[in-house]
């Protein structure tokens, strides 16, 4: 079922209690949280929570002192959805808590309003489409991971280089015929890959012609 931020108390009548601003600014960023003040104020906010946090982040201060805070009949003022939160997952786990306080959630920009049955119905809608799309990428990942049993890959990135080629880059750098850099370009990896593929095949060299050499002792 998809979440219904409006599940528990679905009829808030507007102008019962306050109407609270949320404006947030992501940590580093240049802008100030006066534009949105501005604009919550203009809107009737009587007190408005602000902070300078990522829109991915859950923990948040103010939004948890101002979800802490909701009463019934209070209203929770944003100037633009993604300011409450930039995950969709994260908005309507925002509007549930909103919505089991007995308050009503309003985005000025996006002209949503849950005091309202549009906006409820439009709320709804958010939560049906968010739901559809976790049960579309579900089925994508399990029809990927059935087609790739049936083929006999169980996971992982496929090798670039195989034996052959290793052979080759390594060959090719010993022997002085081309550059590391030459071999990175020609067979699209790093240079720290060719690297590691002439060390190891060297050392292989090396535990090789040891190993002859006591085959040869021993025979003696």
């Amino acid at each position: 079922m998809p979440p219904n931020p409006m599940r528990k108390r679905p009829f808030v009548k507007a102008g019962k209690g306050m109407l609270l601003g949320y404006a947030r600014v992501s940590k580093g960023d240049e802008q100030s949280n006066k534009a949105q003040a501005t604009a919550l104020r203009a809107a009737g906010c009587r007190r408005i929570f602000g902070e300078a946090a990522s829109g991915g982040r859950w923990d948040r201060p103010e939004l948890h002192r101002m979800l802490d805070q909701l009463r019934e009949g209070d209203v929770v003022v944003v100037w633009k959805l993604d300011r409450l939160s930039r995950s969709l997952k994260d908005v309507l786990h925002i509007m549930e808590r909103i919505g089991d306080a007995g308050a009503g959630f309003r985005s000025i920009t996006e002209a949503i309003d849950t005091t309202t049955p549009a906006g409820r119905m439009m709320t709804q809608m958010i939560g049906a489409f968010a739901e559809f799309e976790r049960a579309m990428i579900r089925e994508r990942t399990s029809t990927g991971l059935a087609a790739a049993r049936a083929e006999g890959r169980i996971g992982g990135r496929r090798k670039k280089l195989d034996s052959a080629k290793r052979r080759e880059i390594a060959e090719s750098v010993i022997s002085g015929r081309k550059t590391g850099a030459e071999m990175a370009r020609l067979y699209n990896v790093s240079a720290p890959t060719v690297s590691r593929i002439v060390a190891a095949h060297r050392t292989g060299l090396v535990e090789q012609l040891e190993s002859n050499s006591a085959h040869r002792h021993r025979q003696n």
